[in-house]
């Protein structure tokens, strides 16, 4: 039994993983750094970089593991908005937690036809 795959939330989630990326890195280098002229949390966008190929091949093994790694990202942008003094700093964990869930939601969306077919599969046999 093949899954339809929605080529949508494929998109979607490429797109908000790239951006994740991307706000990750800005926010430690340049947007508002923990200390003047960037800090090592840069680092924290490096685990993003690992899923990104897998995702843009739409490969649902990566969309499973990277959307549990994900969580850890929607974690920390919440305990960023409701603790950070810094109001740009809080308004970049905001922008980092809404990707993260719009990552999260377009991943389970995307894989759950594969879910749902092997499971059918499964039972099946």
């Amino acid at each position: 039994m093949n899954a339809e795959l929605n080529p949508r939330f494929r998109w979607t989630a490429s797109v908000s993983l790239l951006a994740l990326i991307v706000l990750c890195v800005a926010w430690e280098t340049v947007l508002a750094p923990i200390r003047p002229g960037g800090s090592w949390l840069l680092l924290k966008a490096l685990p993003l970089a690992f899923p990104l190929r897998g995702v843009f091949k739409g490969n649902v093994y990566t969309y499973q593991w990277a959307s549990m790694l994900v969580l850890l990202y929607l974690m920390e942008g919440v305990v960023r908005v409701m603790s950070d003094p810094a109001p740009v700093s809080a308004a970049l964990a905001g922008m980092e937690v809404a990707l993260s869930l719009i990552f999260f939601i377009s991943a389970l969306c995307y894989v759950r036809p594969a879910k749902r077919a092997a499971r059918i599969q499964r039972s099946a046999s």
